[in-house]
């Protein structure tokens, strides 16, 4: 068989492979838990709307005379409100897990997430800053400037730690995770500084870092998303160098992957969607750190299946967590949502901690 019609019928069975029947129910059945979810939230709140005005006015766009007659008022608040949030809350669940994995796969460190860079807490001080010069309830061209300042920090954040843990121009895991962290616990003793001298700015910077997605809009939406789509894609086309850099930089090399080119870029990728979802959210954790774990055990090491399967992941956990944050407390009052994923990754990531250790001691 020459070599073309060789790598056609690999990659026909590549293909085949990713969408056999087991695989087609799996995958619909996280995007029908998604859209289930996504309609469960729209009900959730201090108005409320019946779930079969809710339905009428989902398929509205669709048949313009499902939502005829409906009030102004619900319309509003489901089209413009609910579901922005919901959208919102799906993007920079998708984006924190599609971080974390790609941080894992880079630094082969089962333990990083996008706070192992401190590119969360860069933008916690991004933002933090702002809030005390008092600019960050400003907005231009109708954009807050908090979410730009945030972002700012985040790509500071990112320099900080490409300079610091470089050597020679090339990226080293272990100097790139120790500058990670130094460059971290820095910038978070400047946000306690910072809280010191202006303690009446303390409660908006506690919950802005706690993570929050009260009062975010459509403008919010548009502001992340093309960086998310475009970190996204990006990566998507390094899903065979992922792969590779699993076996080590030598292998890898001798497999023909560019190592710290394809390195460098990863990271760049993955610190921009992070940047650009804690940017809009503040600080939502554990998101990137377990969900990498999860669909890990699920759909095995091949990043190819492993990030598609991270965002959806991703984006479903913050989506739960955001419709618990919010409804569980009476009276209209929030949870921060980084607070609900805090606890429900948690005791998650300790089984996979215990689990882990039990497989050591089988060895």
């Amino acid at each position: 068989m020459s070599e073309p019609a060789a790598n056609a019928a690999s990659g026909g069975h590549r293909f085949r492979a990713m969408f056999s029947p087991v695989r087609f129910f799996f995958w619909a059945g996280f995007v029908a838990a998604i859209i289930l979810a996504a309609f469960v939230s729209s009900g959730l709140g201090q108005f409320k709307t019946s779930y079969d005005s809710i339905l009428k006015l989902w398929l509205s766009p669709l048949f313009p005379g499902a939502a005829a007659g409906m009030d102004d008022t619900a319309r509003y608040i489901v089209l413009n409100v609910r579901l922005a949030r919901i959208c919102l809350a799906f993007l920079v669940g998708s984006a924190l897990a599609l971080a974390g994995t790609v941080y894992q796969g880079v630094l082969l460190n089962p333990l990083a997430d996008p706070f192992t860079l401190g590119i969360s807490t860069g933008a916690a001080f991004g933002a933090s800053l702002s809030i005390l010069l008092g600019i960050g309830s400003m907005h231009i061209f109708h954009v807050s400037v908090l979410p730009a300042a945030a972002f700012v920090g985040a790509l500071l954040a990112l320099y900080l730690v490409y300079m610091l843990g470089s050597m020679e121009g090339r990226i080293h895991v272990v100097t790139i995770v120790l500058a990670g962290v130094i460059v971290s616990t820095f910038l978070s003793a400047m946000i306690s500084l910072l809280k010191s001298l202006n303690e009446d700015s303390v409660s908006t910077i506690v919950f802005w870092i706690m993570g929050s997605l009260s009062g975010k809009s459509w403008t919010h939406v548009l502001l992340v998303l093309p960086y998310i789509v475009a970190g996204a894609g990006a990566i998507c086309c390094f899903t065979r160098e992922l792969d590779l850099l699993s076996l080590g930089d030598i292998q890898a090399q001798q497999l023909g992957v560019n190592v710290q080119r394809v390195r460098f870029w990863l990271l760049f990728a993955a610190s921009l969607v992070t940047a650009a979802a804690v940017a809009v959210s503040g600080i939502i954790g554990f998101v990137g750190l377990v969900v990498p774990h999860l669909v890990r055990l699920a759909l095995g090491p091949r990043h190819r299946l492993l990030i598609p399967a991270a965002l959806l992941a991703g984006g479903l956990l913050v989506l739960i967590s955001d419709s618990i944050a919010r409804s569980v407390l009476p009276g209209g009052e929030e949870i921060p949502v980084g607070v609900v994923t805090a606890i429900i990754g948690g005791p998650f990531f300790c089984y996979l901690l215990l689990r882990h250790k039990k497989q050591l001691r089988l060895q």
